[in-house]
């Protein structure tokens, strides 16, 4: 009977999952689906969290996955259900995060041929997937129970190396779905709890790592780029790599190197600002080694750029199999490892052999920028935009996580963070660097419990995803959402649309002229408009107050022309 069938796959499938580590399930309930949903909803090895929108449970699932360093487990019926996954699912694949996407689907029999709630599910999310598997029916006689259980532990181990990412598992079941409550299926044993899979280091090849040792030994202006990396680079690996190599670290915020108890005495950390002036060429590098994905900063991609016209100038990228993390085109060395591998590799062949004047320019003209851009932001006495990140690293305890939309919020946290003691981690969707599923992925991060989280967003981005709201009521988070306001898209205040005035305003600036404070109120958040930043520290979610939305509101066209004067105040901060 296909009832029964059903249930011991799911149960399978899920014991298969558990024992490979999976703690969490983000589950859209449907009817294709029933026997998942069931099967979670009876077991406690796996804590499934509901949700009603398909694409915010995907976001959710894959803040949870990033802030946990598990992979999450995705569950939906058929049709455009696992269709509204795909945006998450592509930014998973980008940004290394471990998804177990299973989507429940109709026999192959009902395929292409005018079923109800089937679109063809295999090969959906093409080459966003590290493996994808389309199951035959269970109860056939290809499909007995231990081919889920073990397909399970499989996508587990998939999604985690060599290359983290998401893993499909389509999953046709025939009707009737599920038993009748008069009929229940027999109880089983439940889901054991199993360690996640080890994933094992991998170290450079001796041929890539002599070239990359020999292109740093002849170096006498290196530096080291750390990029961005869901759950961050390995700090202290690379601090005393930069330490050997007596070499700055410009540190990207996603990067987790800017904040924390690791030695930060070689991290740069203004270098958005003091790079934007043509005098930077003077610091150009005859050696860049970075690791993680591409900066944040455009001043700073676009200086690696001009660097790589150097006569003999080498960038050496390191970086997992199965990715090339290089949009300038100015890499001439690959080292294909793992970064804290790689790190170690490197620090122990590579001596410093050159003084430290290289690395004092670097550390002299950040100190300088660094503090013109506070000392602007904390004077600003009207509406700023870079004040937001500054107080809310003031006010967030140790621990603390910001999480950064995408557009000009990140923007301005890779600007205006500054390298402290004090922990904080910094998470952002950076993979596709949509503005999409933003505040599901920071309720994910909230619900891997690692500490408070606040979420610095735009107002069109809020507006994208005000549904993910929902889950905080249902599951009882806390966020603090510090809310920047300024009717509309700032970003292409920077961009050449903004000189076409009959068309920017409408197309481009685009106004969204939504309220707020009935959207919180129709989510169960609390909302506030922040007057004075003496009032911030009152205003964020403490322990059991769900969500509260902190409502700032700037002026686009005045905030472009205040980024513009304390990035130029900065600048000649470092060179004058």
């Amino acid at each position: 009977m296909s009832a029964a069938a059903n249930t011991a796959a799911a149960r399978a499938l899920i014991e298969g999952l558990a024992r490979a580590g999976v703690r969490d399930a983000c589950v859209t309930p449907g009817s294709r689906s029933t026997p998942l949903t069931v099967a979670l909803a009876e077991q406690d090895a796996i804590r499934p969290w509901l949700h009603l929108d398909e694409r915010s449970s995907a976001f959710f699932a894959l803040g949870l996955a990033r802030a946990s360093g598990r992979p999450v487990a995705l569950v939906c019926t058929s049709g455009t259900a696992a269709v509204n996954f795909h945006p998450a699912v592509v930014e998973a694949e980008l940004s290394r995060v471990p998804l177990i996407v299973c989507t429940a689907d109709r026999p192959r029999r009902l395929r292409n041929v005018g079923a109800p709630q089937t679109i063809d599910q295999v090969g959906l999310y093409g080459v966003s997937v590290r493996h994808e598997r389309d199951f035959p029916v269970p109860g056939s006689p290809d499909a007995p129970p231990h081919l889920f259980a073990e397909a399970g532990r499989e996508a587990v181990v998939t999604s985690l190396s060599p290359l983290p990412g998401p893993v499909h598992l389509n999953l046709p079941f025939d009707e009737p779905l599920i038993a009748p409550p008069a009929a229940p299926p027999g109880p089983t044993a439940a889901p054991i709890p199993g360690p996640l899979p080890a994933v094992p280091a991998l170290p450079p090849a001796t041929p890539q790592l002599e070239a990359a040792t020999e292109a740093l030994y002849r170096s006498e202006r290196p530096i080291i780029v750390a990029g961005p990396e869901s759950g961050g680079l390995p700090a202290r690996a690379l601090a005393a790599l930069a330490l050997a190599l007596r070499a700055p670290v410009l540190a990207d915020p996603l990067s987790g190197l800017r904040t924390g108890p690791h030695d930060r005495t070689h991290v740069v950390d203004a270098y958005d600002a003091f790079l934007r002036d043509p005098r930077a060429i003077t610091l150009a590098p005859d050696c860049v080694l970075r690791f993680g994905a591409a900066p944040t900063s455009k001043a700073l991609n676009q200086f690696l750029v001009r660097a790589s016209d150097v006569p003999g100038a080498t960038h050496i990228l390191c970086d997992l199999p199965g990715s090339f993390r290089d949009p300038n085109g100015v890499t001439t060395h690959r080292l294909t490892a793992d970064p804290r591998s790689a790190a170690d590799a490197l620090r122990e062949l590579v001596a410093g052999q050159r003084g430290s004047a290289w690395l004092a320019q670097w550390r002299d003209r950040d100190a300088r920028a660094r503090a013109a851009l506070s000392d602007y932001a904390l004077a600003a006495t009207e509406p700023f935009e870079g004040r937001a990140v500054v107080e809310l690293q003031r006010a967030l305890p140790a621990g603390a996580t910001i999480f950064a939309g995408s557009s000009m919020p990140v923007r301005d946290v890779d600007a205006f963070l500054a390298g402290d003691a004090k922990p904080l981690a910094v998470a952002s969707n950076r993979g596709a660097n949509g503005i999409d599923g933003v505040v599901s992925s920071a309720l994910g991060h909230a619900a891997a419990g690692a500490g408070p989280v606040a979420l610095l967003i735009g107002d069109l981005s809020l507006f994208h995803d005000l549904n993910g709201l929902w889950a905080a009521a249902r599951h009882g988070l806390d966020l603090t959402v510090l809310l920047v306001n300024n009717a509309g898209s700032a970003i292409f205040h920077y961009l050449p649309q903004a000189a076409h005035g009959h068309v920017f305003e409408e197309w481009f600036g685009t106004p969204s002229d939504v309220d707020f404070a009935a959207a919180a109120k129709a989510y169960g958040a609390s909302h506030r408009v922040l007057d004075d930043w003496e009032e911030l520290d009152g205003a964020l979610a403490g322990e059991g107050q769900g969500v509260c939305i902190v409502e700032f509101r700037t002026d686009r066209v005045r905030n472009h022309e205040l980024h513009e004067e304390a990035w130029a105040r900065a600048s000649e901060a470092a060179w004058s």
